[in-house]
């Protein structure tokens, strides 16, 4: 089940090969995209993207783990974490479903 990971140089060659930007324009599209998401999400606002999803920013608040070695109760401190939450689009794309047939 392990697939293909697909990288930044990956991006930017596609963005090279279909859009028809210089290599150099190309990278610098995906990293000014990638930069303005990553400055979005540090100041906790949502990424929307049609058709593909949403990148979320939760806060979690402070809460007692447990060390599975030991069983001694720990603290855990409020923490702030990301969640992707995929569109429907993609959900029916992935399983292989057409997303117009769920309509």
């Amino acid at each position: 089940m392990a697939g293909r990971t697909v990288t930044r140089a990956d991006l930017c060659e596609v963005v090279y090969q279909k859009v028809g930007l210089s290599r150099t324009e190309s990278a610098a599209l995906v990293e000014l995209v990638l930069s303005e998401m990553c400055d979005c999400l540090a100041r906790g606002e949502t990424v929307k993207l049609s058709s593909f999803g949403s990148f979320v920013v939760r806060e979690k608040g402070e809460r007692v783990g447990r060390n599975p070695k030991t069983g001694i109760e720990v603290p855990i401190d409020p923490r702030r974490v990301m969640v992707f939450k995929p569109s429907n689009v993609l959900r029916a794309r992935i399983n292989g479903i057409d997303a117009k047939d769920e309509a």
